[in-house]
C-alpha cells in the first residue's frame, strides 16, 4: 500500500481520513500545517500527499509549489468547494487532481488509485524495448518514463508524462478534452476539463520553447488537443 502525507487543518477532517485509509492498510501520516507538511515530504518520502489548501500560515497553494519545486510526488488537493477559483490555481501550481470536501474515505482512494496508476500503465503500455524516441528537441524514453529536452531531464508531475506519453504515441491525432480526461484522469464529468487545461498549461512551460506558440502540444480550437506536426 502507497504511503500517504495528509496536511489539513481541521482536527476532525485528519482523524476520519486517516481511520478511512488505515482500514484499507495504507501507511497514513497526518499534519496540520504546511510547514509541518514540507518536513514530514522529507522525513517520510510519501507516495502520494493529500492537500489542503485553507491551511493556517503557509497555504496550501504555496506548499503544493514548493513540493513541485523538488519532487514529483502526486498531489491531491482537498477543496471545500468544488467550484473554487483556488482549485483551478492549485492545479495550475502543480496539483494532479482534486477532490471536494466532504468526502468519505472510498471518494478519496478512488481518486488516489487512479492518480497512482497514470504512469504505471504508461509503461505498461508503451513499453516497445525501442529505446528513446525524439522529437525535435525532446527525447522521449517510454522504458524509463524520462523526457529530457536538450540532454537535460525534465521534472514532470505524474499527469503531465502521462499527457506527454499519450499524446506523443499518436503523433497529430486530435483528442478531445473529455477523451482526455477519461483516458488520463479516469473522470467522467465534463465540468472537470479544467483538469487537461490546467495540465497542459504547465506541460507546455517545461517542453516548449515558447508555450505561447507550442509545437508539441497543439491546440485543435473547437476540438482539442493534439501532438504536432511540428514545423518541417
Amino acid at each position: 500500500m502507497p504511503r500517504v502525507l495528509l496536511i489539513e487543518d481541521d482536527p476532525a477532517v485528519r482523524r476520519g481520513v486517516v481511520l478511512g485509509l488505515s482500514r484499507n492498510g495504507h501507511e497514513t501520516e497526518a499534519v496540520g500545517t504546511g510547514e509541518d507538511g514540507l518536513e514530514a515530504l522529507v522525513a517520510i518520502k510519501p507516495d502520494l500527499v493529500l492537500l489542503d489548501l485553507m491551511l493556517p500560515g503557509m497555504s496550501g497553494l504555496e506548499v503544493c509549489r514548493r513540493i513541485r519545486e523538488t519532487s514529483r510526488v502526486p498531489i491531491v488537493i482537498l477543496s471545500a468547494r468544488g467550484d473554487d477559483i483556488d482549485v483551478v490555481i492549485g492545479l495550475e501550481a502543480g496539483a494532479d487532481d482534486y477532490v471536494v470536501k466532504p468526502a468519505g474515505a472510498a471518494v478519496i482512494e478512488a481518486r488516489m488509485r487512479a492518480v497512482l496508476r497514470r504512469v504505471a500503465p504508461a509503461q505498461a503500455d508503451t513499453d516497445t524495448g525501442a529505446g528513446p524516441t525524439r522529437v525535435g528537441d525532446l527525447e522521449i524514453d517510454r522504458d524509463a518514463l524520462i523526457v529530457r529536452k536538450h540532454g537535460e531531464e525534465l521534472s514532470l508531475a505524474p499527469s503531465e508524462l502521462k499527457l506527454l506519453l499519450f499524446l506523443s504515441a499518436a503523433p497529430e491525432r486530435t483528442f478531445s478534452r473529455q477523451q482526455l480526461l477519461e483516458d488520463i484522469w479516469e473522470h467522467s464529468y465534463y465540468g472537470d476539463a479544467r483538469l487537461v487545461d490546467a495540465c497542459v498549461m504547465r506541460l507546455r512551460a517545461k517542453i516548449e520553447e515558447d508555450p505561447r506558440r507550442p509545437v508539441y502540444v497543439q491546440t485543435v480550437r473547437g476540438f482539442g488537443y493534439r501532438f504536432g506536426p511540428l514545423p518541417a
